[in-house]
């Protein structure tokens, strides 16, 4: 079993101490939507590698990439985008510590604003990411999908592209953050045939079996 911890869109300080972590996380995952410093200061703390896909309340990390004398934007020298050591996976995959994490960031364009898509553009994003088979085991966006577990408010309606998505890669969990439970509880939710669907705005520590449909929930915090 990998443990991971997942985290979105509100700081939880006592887990800067220590507090509330159960034994030591094999990964990070962030979610969206939280200070840099934070996601760095967990994964110091947890000396875990982590992963994270950009919310959109995080500036716009499109456009750089990593070359031998490190990172450039534009042909430029630019300092390190997202959390320093961290992996971006938005519209790619990875593996970390045995885990295959596919990503998505940013949620529906209701402004100007960065990392927000149109339904037409995150269906392409979408598409482009099932050429990275084979199946993941995490899912790991900033929105949720459509009809589940999102709101009715525009910034908060989720992507219809989604379920299509989660029929074609069949991850054993999709984890999103985005809606902000407000002292609810909001349920874990199924969505395609044998996916679940978590919010993990606040905080959840789970463990997870690479390769199989295998995971258990350790501890959660639903919001700060």
């Amino acid at each position: 079993m990998v443990r991971v911890l997942a985290v979105a869109d509100e700081v939880v300080e006592s887990l800067t101490f220590g507090v509330g972590i159960e034994g030591r996380p094999d990964v990070i995952l962030g979610a969206g939507d939280l200070p840099f410093e934070y996601l760095e200061v967990l994964a110091t703390l947890c000396d875990a590698p982590c992963v994270f896909v950009p919310g959109n309340h995080d500036r716009d990390l499109s456009g750089y990439r990593q070359a031998r004398a490190g990172w450039v934007r534009a042909g430029l020298p630019a300092a390190e985008p997202g959390p320093r050591g961290a992996i971006n996976v938005d519209g790619r995959t990875t593996t970390v510590a045995g885990l295959r994490i596919s990503g998505l960031g940013g949620c529906r364009r209701y402004n100007s604003g960065p990392n927000q898509y149109t339904d037409v553009h995150q269906r392409l994003r979408s598409w482009r990411l099932t050429c990275s088979r084979p199946t993941p085991d995490i899912l790991l966006t900033h929105s949720p999908a459509r009809g589940v577990g999102d709101g009715d408010d525009a910034p908060h309606r989720g992507f219809d592209c989604y379920h299509g998505l989660v029929r074609s890669l069949r991850p054993t969990l999709l984890v999103h953050g985005h809606v902000h439970p407000y002292g609810m509880r909001p349920a874990d939710k199924m969505i395609g045939d044998d996916t679940i669907s978590m919010n993990v705005v606040g905080y959840c520590e789970f463990d997870i079996e690479p390769g199989s449909r295998e995971f258990q929930v350790v501890r959660r915090r639903h919001g700060s």
